[in-house]
């Protein structure tokens, strides 16, 4: 199967060129808009919101033929996962177009694409670095994504698709224990503190809560000076917390494929529900609540796609409770091992870093929990 990655790249625009996906911006975003309010929410079937539609949506927002189309499969896409998830499509934002190969192309020789607009075909310059060039390189693209961002430049997003090698492996796995005083501790040793991270994380929230208190306050020239801070603020920690979660992926990939091994990880759906139940202050709340776990486990998916290393995904039950030699969901009660990170084990003694254990319990279910001939994990004294 065939794994699509999403490159971005900005576009160099003349003060001509921006008038014109301005337009093409406004347009498509209103005729989503306007589509989505008056035709039944029931229809999800592409071809029948085009045989509504398309006629009306040309005269009256000025887009081409297949950006229409591009319109009615858009609306169609949305009230799919609308109703998977049992809810209403909601307005739709400006700041984007989507794009097919009729009406969007790559060229390599020079970097450029080529855009349909409501003014005619543009050819923009690529603004990229090697990375950039490096993927698109010889790929062919077909799809792409036009957006606007909050600064007011233009990136054109394009799918570019690769053929993953296959997965070969040993029967190894390598297990990834998730959290926050250690953001990931593999069961091959490595590990990344957490606790220079959550400096960085409250310094960026106690800036912007002073710079919003004084946005609120003072005089008009320190109000209007706070607003241009925060707004020079504005994602810094998101794209902190990206960069961190890149790096410990691509790490953890690459042990994996070293060792020809699998990486096994932790199902952490519905985490932040369960650790709110509990009662702690706002500052846990807020650090729990924002670092993205799921987003390194998606770095991780797909990283580990490219790489030709399989990812499986085990119940997060007991892992932190049991210990990986003996088996036995058994920690010494006398031992606070969750607030000194010490597992000690009151069955056969074992003592030792309780990340490190809980990767290794979550090794093993990777290991014999998903092969084809079954599990045969049990509580066992032999070996340790």
């Amino acid at each position: 199967m065939a794994q699509v990655l999403t490159i971005s790249c900005k576009l160099k625009v003349s003060q001509s060129q921006a008038a014109k996906l301005d337009a093409t911006l406004n347009a498509f975003v209103q005729a989503l808009n306007w589509m989505n309010q008056n035709t039944p929410e029931k229809i999800v079937n592409t071809a029948k919101l085009q045989s509504l539609c398309y006629y009306e949506i040309r005269t009256r927002f000025g887009l081409s033929s297949n950006l229409a189309q591009q319109v009615c499969r858009r609306v169609a896409g949305a009230r799919k996962v609308a109703k998977q998830k049992n809810r209403p499509v909601k307005a739709f934002k400006r700041g984007f177009v989507t794009y097919d190969a009729r009406i969007f192309s790559f060229r390599e020789k020079d970097w450029t694409v080529s855009l349909t607009t409501v003014d005619g075909r543009e050819r923009f310059e690529l603004a990229i670095g090697n990375y950039q060039r490096g993927m698109l390189a010889g790929s062919g693209p077909k799809s792409a994504t036009l957006v606007q961002r909050k600064d007011g430049s233009y990136y054109i997003q394009i799918c570019v698709e690769f053929l993953p090698p296959q997965t070969q492996d040993r029967g190894e796995v390598v297990g990834v224990d998730l959290g926050r005083r250690d953001i990931a501790y593999t069961s091959e040793g490595q590990h990344w503190d957490g606790h220079d991270i959550t400096k960085v994380r409250d310094h960026f929230s106690n800036l912007r809560a002073t710079l919003q208190q004084k946005a609120s306050k003072g005089t008009r020239s320190s109000r209007r000076r706070c607003r241009q801070l925060l707004q020079r603020l504005s994602g810094r920690e998101r794209r902190f917390q990206a960069w961190v979660n890149h790096n410990i992926a691509k790490r953890i990939v690459e042990t994996a494929q070293s060792l020809s091994a699998s990486i096994a990880i932790e199902d952490l759906t519905g985490i932040r529900e369960r650790t709110n139940q509990q009662p702690r202050s706002k500052t846990e709340r807020r650090r729990s609540n924002s670092w993205a776990f799921y987003q390194l486990r998606q770095f991780l998916t797909y990283k580990a796609m490219r790489a030709g290393v399989r990812v499986v995904v085990v119940p997060p039950a007991y892992t932190s409770q049991t210990c990986h030699k003996c088996l036995h969901i058994h920690p010494d009660p006398s031992k606070s091992y969750r607030s000194d990170k010490i597992f000690k084990c009151g069955h056969c003694g074992w003592q030792g870093d309780a990340d490190f254990n809980g990767a290794n319990v979550i090794a093993l279910l990777g290991l014999f929990v998903n092969q084809p001939r079954g599990s045969w994990l049990a509580c066992q004294l032999q070996g340790y």
